[in-house]
């Protein structure tokens, strides 16, 4: 990583900021004094000092990507891209995993962080964090699917869903498909899909759009991602 980002990222100043203390050498990497901005250094690894006072390296990253299809959610895999594989080398941070997981061919809202504990918050059964999805759906939705939601799904197996929301947003009898929200706060294997299985009906189109307190940036494309703004990262952490 480039030093002049590193310490952007930590807080320490613009990198502009950063570029006149780099020519003013109060800048040292591992007692070595940075003569620029683009000097590469190992963030887990270097000794980084200000005037000769240690820098706490410890970079903690919340980033929202765009799930495409045919990735899937890892860290790594010999075979198949993951969604690691989207992030450039600079926001690659130790620790950096993604937060839960979608299905290869589920798109849509997904979340990576080394903040170990904001993820097992996130995902611990008991704190029902809400997960909103937009699915096209193989058959006709109607009320009583929307009531049967509402009640638990139970699931071919017997396994009992919890109470789900579920809406129509619009249905095509002719093409025999629904458009559908639905907001979950659990997270069973292929929950969603085995849901409307259980209900005769079949997931077409699966596309998460929201996770708690975050919503999925529209501006970004399928594979696309961003850092969280100070005010999503703050949404996330008051959860209790």
């Amino acid at each position: 990583m480039r030093i002049d980002k590193l310490l952007s990222n930590l807080g320490i100043g613009t990198r502009s900021e950063i570029k006149k203390m780099i020519k003013q050498k109060q800048i040292k990497i591992n007692g070595e004094l940075v003569k620029n901005g683009k000097d590469q250094l190992d963030p887990d690894s270097a000794q980084v000092s200000i005037n000769d006072r240690p820098v706490a390296i410890q970079l903690t990253k919340y980033l929202m990507l765009n799930k495409p299809q045919n990735v899937i959610t890892a860290t790594e895999d010999a075979f198949q891209r993951t969604v690691l594989d989207l992030i450039a080398p600079d926001d690659l941070v130790k620790g950096l995993a993604p937060v839960g997981r979608l299905d290869k061919d589920t798109t849509g809202l997904l979340l990576l962080t080394n903040d170990g504990q904001l993820a097992h918050r996130l995902l611990a059964p008991h704190k029902h964090v809400a997960k909103t999805y937009q699915a096209t759906i193989d058959g006709i939705v109607n009320d009583d699917t929307v009531v049967r939601f509402k009640a638990g799904v139970r699931l071919k197996d017997g396994t009992l869903c919890k109470p789900a929301t579920l809406k129509i947003i619009s249905v095509v009898e002719k093409d025999n498909q629904s458009e559908v929200e639905i907001t979950i706060t659990e997270g069973k294997y292929h929950q969603i899909k085995r849901m409307f299985a259980a209900c005769g009906m079949h997931v077409a189109t699966l596309n998460r759009i929201a996770m708690g307190p975050l919503n999925l940036d529209q501006a970004l494309g399928p594979g696309q991602y961003r850092p969280l703004s100070e005010n999503e990262i703050q949404a996330l952490l008051k959860l209790k």
